[in-house]
């Protein structure tokens, strides 16, 4: 007797060798921008109400806030003078300058170091320390009646007080197709700020000129040891050479004021605040009503036609 053959199992579709079939989606509805007018006319004492809430509130938040000044510097990096007549030198006795600190190399731009300088830890600390502004910055610690801290335990360190003064208080700006630097200080005092931004100024270009001057009594003794203990005229000529363009520097250094920075525009205390931009706010609260209102609007037009 013939076995009987299992039926042939038919393959899902969609079946191989045949396109799959052709899905007919409902047409969208059009957009019934009557029937949102009418629920806007309906809630419009809501969204009325709901918008003017938000906006006072924006407004009252505006005109709390403390406002807040930006005073600015505008400076221009001094361009240092090129080692002229002294290339000749590199060539046979650069080992000797570099011992004594001396760079016979072509001027570089120094605007790089100078921005650092002006933004760095040691000097902003320095700076918050001689002027004694941790009081100013952390208020609510400070015992302004007694003059001392509230809780000797928390006395804000110097770590502390520099990120509060890097990231809230200044700010230095570099314009790479000018050239030009600018310097922001922003507090509630404007005076203080306009104060506080040109003694940074003023700070970094005594600070750098200071530098300048040591770096060069440095090389002028290590140089004048250098004349002694040798005889070669040659030598003691490039010597003298060397340390006529040290001593140079630092009459430079010693004369020049606004060593590293030039100012050309100084900080006044500002007449308009920088923050909080009370249209902005008042702006922003009647787009947050509105929008709310009309969600609330919207969702109680839908639930009750359930």
């Amino acid at each position: 007797m013939a076995k009987e053959q299992p039926p042939t199992q038919t393959p899902p579709p969609p079946y191989s060798g045949y396109p799959p079939p052709f899905v007919v989606y409902p047409p969208e509805e059009p957009i019934n921008w009557s029937e949102y007018w009418r629920v806007i006319v309906k809630n419009r004492k809501l969204i009325g109400i709901v918008t003017a809430a938000s906006t006072l509130i924006a407004l009252l938040v505006a005109f709390l806030l403390p406002p807040i000044y930006r005073a600015e510097v505008l400076l221009a990096p001094v361009s240092q003078d090129k080692s002229e007549g002294l290339s000749a030198i590199a060539n046979q006795y650069g080992d000797l300058a570099a011992l004594a600190g001396i760079n016979l190399g072509p001027g570089k731009d120094k605007t790089a170091e100078y921005i650092a300088a002006l933004k760095s830890r040691a000097l902003s600390v320095s700076f918050i320390n001689e002027e004694n502004l941790k009081p100013i910055l952390f208020p609510r610690n400070w015992d302004n009646e007694n003059k001392k801290w509230k809780d000797s335990t928390k006395i804000p360190t110097d770590w502390e007080t520099f990120k509060v003064f890097d990231e809230d208080i200044r700010t230095v700006r570099n314009d790479r197709k000018t050239g030009l630097v600018t310097l922001e200080i922003e507090w509630k005092d404007a005076a203080l700020a306009a104060n506080w931004a040109n003694s940074l100024v003023k700070r970094v270009n005594t600070r750098l000129r200071n530098e300048a001057i040591e770096e060069a009594e440095k090389s002028i003794g290590y140089l004048e040891k250098q004349l002694v203990s040798t005889s070669a005229v040659e030598i003691q000529q490039a010597i003298y050479r060397l340390i006529e363009g040290q001593t140079k520097k630092k009459m430079v250094a010693s004369t020049r004021e606004e060593y590293a920075f030039t100012t050309i525009d100084p900080a006044v205390p500002p007449e308009k605040m920088a923050w909080p931009k009370r249209l902005l706010f008042i702006l922003v609260g009647m787009a947050l009503g509105l929008a709310f209102a009309l969600i609330v609007a919207f969702w109680q037009s839908r639930q009750k036609g359930r």
